[in-house]
């Protein structure tokens, strides 16, 4: 283990993320807002905070192993959630539990917010929240794609295979930085053709910016209470936004092989995006037809209302048009169900990921298989590669994991005061990076206890480095060899 070297990475990053500090800054500088004052302050610590660790003395950096690249990104992520809280205190009556809570929903592109009448917030403190959202799910592409198959976490190192050259390596050598700069061109690119599609649709400059940068990052951060909601007016917004919450929950390394080949059939002929853009449709089917038979909105509006709300709960975004909680019958509990199942390994979504879904599945059918043919050979593919056993035991493992994770932290929720759905909605919300829950957790945090947050933020950081890479980090032997 090599932790000099890898804190010294941690101060290189803080000091690359205290220059996203500076469009805030200028935010605040044209609006005269008494928010400059925090903004430099967080520059400050941000940037003495990545001197101090970058300037110690170590030997010369050498090719990461799968053990300090689990170091680097819990304690960056933990260190720069922690870091970002410190804007969110100069809003009135927020709490630093609160604070925190709010850094690392946006950092975690989770979207639960507990800040209420988002609509008065000054202009620089609205686009350090989006922007915020914008860089965890930079940093969610390349722990995703870059990283995680590296580290060897179930399911991501099925998509190894097809990723380019830069994205095959065992070790985390500076061929990630190759992969990293790929992944940044195709993230910002869709971010900027976003901001652009919004702008045409009828949003100002500063929402279309905001919304692009929460959209394609899948996390759900708004400039208005009201969310999606407040642009009802103007549908072609909506239909963008479905566009590119899909997109974003899709592979990236996906769209790097459509823009490469130039072959838009490439996202049919994937098994898991085919997989997910089927379970989106029959989710849309089912949904529209149980507004409409009950007579909650006309046809068309059951349509709209159905297609962004399943999108924007299972690609884990968390946008809101309407109180889907006061839907009838099981359809409150079905969309935000959706939200277990997430979008695809390799995209800023968050969930379980398709790829398990379908491995545990043919698993499932595998071991039916074997109770009709004892003595056959039976092997589990994803399209026509034949998945590793290491692979598919590494998939069974998470899932005792994610479950149990999701039963203590559930429990943990109730003992902190809450009822049992909100206990369990805000588990979910937070652990799947979903944002907006169910009851009490429906449309913000702000109802729970500093307890409840502290907790809530931990399910949030858990749920985004896909359990293992914060619960090995706590093991005792990972500290032993």
């Amino acid at each position: 283990m090599q932790l000099a070297l890898t804190l010294r990475l941690v101060g290189m990053l803080l000091i690359i993320y205290s220059l996203t500090l500076i469009p805030p800054i200028l935010i605040a500088l044209w609006d005269h807002n008494d928010t400059l004052s925090v903004f430099v302050m967080t520059f400050g610590v941000m940037l003495t905070l990545g001197c101090s660790l970058w300037f110690r003395r170590s030997q010369r950096f050498t090719e990461l192993q799968s053990r300090d690249g689990f170091i680097v990104i819990v304690v960056f992520w933990v260190v720069l959630s922690t870091v970002s809280a410190l804007p969110f205190l100069s809003i009135k009556d927020l709490s630093f539990s609160q604070a925190l809570f709010e850094a690392v929903s946006g950092f975690t592109t989770t979207g639960a917010t507990v800040i209420t009448e988002i609509d008065m917030l000054p202009d620089a403190i609205l686009y350090y929240r989006q922007q915020l959202q914008f860089l965890g799910g930079l940093g969610v592409i390349v722990l995703a794609i870059a990283i995680l198959p590296m580290l060897g976490l179930g399911g991501y190192q099925l998509h190894r295979a097809e990723a380019p050259g830069p994205m095959r390596d065992e070790k985390l050598s500076p061929r990630v930085a190759q992969a990293a700069k790929m992944l940044l061109v195709i993230y910002v690119g869709l971010t900027a053709l976003c901001a652009l599609s919004f702008k045409l649709a009828g949003m100002t400059w500063f929402d279309a910016i905001a919304h692009s940068f929460t959209t394609v990052s899948t996390s759900g951060f708004s400039t208005h209470d009201a969310s999606m909601g407040y642009f009802s007016d103007k549908p072609w917004i909506e239909f963008i936004a479905i566009l590119f919450m899909l997109l974003g929950s899709l592979n990236f390394t996906l769209h790097y092989l459509v823009l490469n080949k130039r072959k838009i059939s490439l996202y049919w002929k994937d098994t898991q995006s085919r997989t997910f853009l089927h379970i989106v449709t029959v989710l849309v089917v089912i949904t529209t037809a149980v507004l409409y038979f009950n007579d909650t909105y006309p046809l068309w509006e059951s349509l709209r209302k159905a297609t962004f709300q399943v999108v924007s709960l299972i690609t884990t975004t968390g946008f809101t048009t309407d109180d889907y909680s006061s839907w009838p019958m099981f359809l409150p509990v079905l969309v935000f169900g959706s939200g277990f199942i997430g979008g695809c390994v390799g995209s800023t979504a968050g969930g379980f990921k398709i790829v398990r879904i379908i491995l545990l599945y043919k698993q499932g059918i595998r071991e039916l298989m074997r109770l009709i043919h004892p003595n056959g050979v039976i092997q589990v593919r994803i399209g026509e590669r034949v998945v590793p056993e290491r692979v598919a035991e590494a998939v069974l493992g998470f899932t005792f994991m994610y479950m149990a994770s999701f039963l203590i932290l559930s429990l943990l929720m109730m003992a902190t005061g809450l009822d049992i759905v909100d206990a369990f909605a805000a588990t979910a919300a937070c652990i799947n990076t979903i944002g907006p829950g169910l009851g009490g957790v429906a449309a913000n945090f702000s109802s729970v206890s500093d307890a409840g947050l502290w907790i809530s933020s931990f399910a949030m950081i858990l749920g985004r480095l896909e359990i293992f890479a914060l619960l090995v980090v706590l093991t005792p032997a990972f500290w032993n060899q």
